[in-house]
């Protein structure tokens, strides 16, 4: 099996060359931009499993590192049917008040990953765990499309530096 980390890049040379439709389509002028996986030899025996939120917070901050305190970014945690994680994404880094994080986006790192389910998760620099608006309506749109590719979200994380979390699935928000 295979953990897998993923980073938005630029189309390599060949890809920017090449279209498998161009003999059929000669109209077609574009290429659709990769997303770059990077696949490492794992065994799922040395994966954490996600039994709470807890443990979804813990292995968010690792992968965080220091920099919860410094602007927002989004992060989803892709997990196996035995809630074993598969791997973890960036899905976008905005500014000390907000980022953006596109459903398109989460979903295709989502079924790229063949994610059973996953975990959103987000930092609030500023300390309050409190979920916005925003926050509770991208978690509205993510079930509803997780559930239309029978890919799960389990939760919705906010971590704060501080070292607190609010889970939206704790406090009953997952519906």
């Amino acid at each position: 099996m295979a953990a897998i980390f993923f980073t938005n890049q630029q189309p390599s040379p060949a890809a920017q060359n090449f279209c498998p439709m161009k003999t059929q389509l000669p109209l077609f002028k574009t290429f659709v931009r990769e997303l770059r996986m990077n696949y490492g030899v794992v065994s799922y025996t040395n994966c954490n499993k996600v039994s709470s939120s807890l443990d979804a917070s813990n292995i968010l901050r690792d992968v965080w590192g220091s920099d919860l305190s410094h602007r927002e970014a989004f992060y989803i945690l892709c997990l196996n049917r035995a809630n074993k994680v598969i791997g973890y994404a960036l899905i976008s880094i905005g500014g000390i008040s907000g980022t953006v994080a596109d459903p398109k986006v989460i979903f295709s790192t989502a079924l790229l990953a063949n994610a059973s389910s996953i975990i959103l998760a987000h930092n609030h620099p500023s300390g309050n765990h409190e979920p916005s608006q925003a926050d509770i309506a991208l978690t509205k749109k993510a079930i509803q499309a997780g559930s239309l590719l029978d890919i799960q979200v389990l939760d919705h994380l906010i971590i704060t530096p501080d070292g607190t979390y609010f889970s939206f699935a704790d406090e009953n928000l997952m519906s």
